[in-house]
Formats: structure tokens, C-alpha cells, sequence
């Protein structure tokens, strides 16, 4: 059988924590900064995790299932 690929969108987004969480960017943060604010443009920043109903779609797509 031949090996199962990981998705290279999926391989450049998500990275896997110590604890076996998945961190994430979040999104809006590229372009039309102007009429954001500064509090959310700062919240932007930071990373986040990936919810729980999407835990499984995303470990399907970084072969960790």
C-alpha cells in the first residue's frame, strides 16, 4: 500500500504542541488594517487552538490519526 500523504496546505498552518493541542493563526490579519482596531488587530496576533470539532479533520489532514 502506498504512503499516506500529509495535506501541504494543512503541514504549513497547524503545528502540534508539547501537550497535543494544535496551534493555529488567526485570520484578518493580513490586509485592510486601517478600519480595525488596534485592540483587535493586537488580538490578531496571537495564536490560538484548534476546537475540538475540528481536532479530527485536521489530524485526518497532517496524517496523526
Amino acid at each position: 500500500m502506498p504512503k499516506m500523504k500529509t495535506n501541504c496546505s494543512a503541514k504549513k498552518r497547524f503545528t502540534l504542541t508539547a501537550s497535543g493541542k494544535i496551534k493555529r493563526k488567526h485570520a484578518f490579519k493580513s490586509h485592510i488594517l486601517t478600519k480595525k482596531s488596534t485592540k483587535r488587530k493586537r488580538n490578531l496576533t496571537y495564536f490560538g487552538t484548534v476546537s475540538k470539532s475540528d481536532q479530527k479533520n485536521v489530524k485526518l489532514m497532517l496524517n496523526m490519526l
